[in-house]
């Protein structure tokens, strides 16, 4: 049995929230630009999920993304999204 090492588990997710943060900033400065270049809203959202969809797609297939759609869409129901609940 492989024992867990919790100083490895808890710098790990140290990294992985790094990285959500960097790429919230990188997805930040997209978006800034296209708007600049006069690309609605509606139509940058949508080509990120299609994007997003896309590569989950290629990396874990379809059935794993049917589930996190799923998922997204109750936390959707929930509240999850609303823009006054946005940290960031």
């Amino acid at each position: 049995m492989q024992m867990i090492d919790p100083q490895n588990v808890e710098l790990d997710a140290m990294i992985e929230a790094e990285k959500k943060q960097v790429a919230f900033e990188y997805h930040n400065e997209a978006w800034a630009d296209g708007m600049s270049d006069g690309i609605e809203a509606d139509i940058l959202a949508e080509t990120a999920i299609s994007t997003a969809l896309t590569e989950l797609v290629r990396l874990h297939g379809e059935e794993k993304v049917v589930a996190m759609v799923d998922s997204l869409r109750q936390r959707l129901q929930h509240g999850e999204f609303r823009p006054e609940r946005n940290l960031h």
